[in-house]
């Protein structure tokens, strides 16, 4: 299985927001839209990313008074990104190693969509659950 599979399924929409918008504007979308990370983009350009984590450590740095800065001064600004062609188990290795847990996907220079630790366990389960009722059809035309 692959990040396309993934994205096929999930679609492909990212919510994302301009490197001078606020860290309260941010929280308030990442709240609404019940999702642990913004693309911080200047047209179709990346520029980093936004995660609830990079939130939480501007608020016990600076107190709550840093929801006034700009979602540039905290954001990753170093992407790690992967592909479409990617598999479930890279993808999962990639996450685990840099302990990220949203990974944008990019292709040809193009941002396609993003994907959680939650999207790439679920993805994972169906295929444990597919294949374990392959084997169990298998067994049963055998016996």
């Amino acid at each position: 299985m692959t990040v396309s599979n993934i994205l096929h399924h999930k679609g492909s929409d990212v919510v994302s927001v301009s490197a001078n918008c606020s860290l309260q504007e941010a929280a308030s979308i990442l709240t609404t839209k019940r999702i642990g990370a913004l693309m911080v983009m200047s047209g179709d350009e990346i520029e980093g990313v936004l995660s609830e984590r990079d939130l939480v450590r501007a608020i016990a740095d600076g107190g709550g008074g840093c929801l006034k800065d700009t979602v540039a001064t905290v954001m990753t600004p170093s992407v790690i990104t992967c592909s479409p062609t990617d598999s479930v188990t890279t993808v999962m290795n990639t996450m685990s190693s840099k302990r990220i847990r949203h990974l944008p996907v990019v292709s040809e220079g193009k941002l396609m969509g993003m994907v959680s630790i939650g999207d790439v366990v679920k993805a994972k389960i169906a295929k444990a659950e597919l294949e374990a009722d392959a084997l169990k059809t298998y067994i049963g035309t055998v016996s």
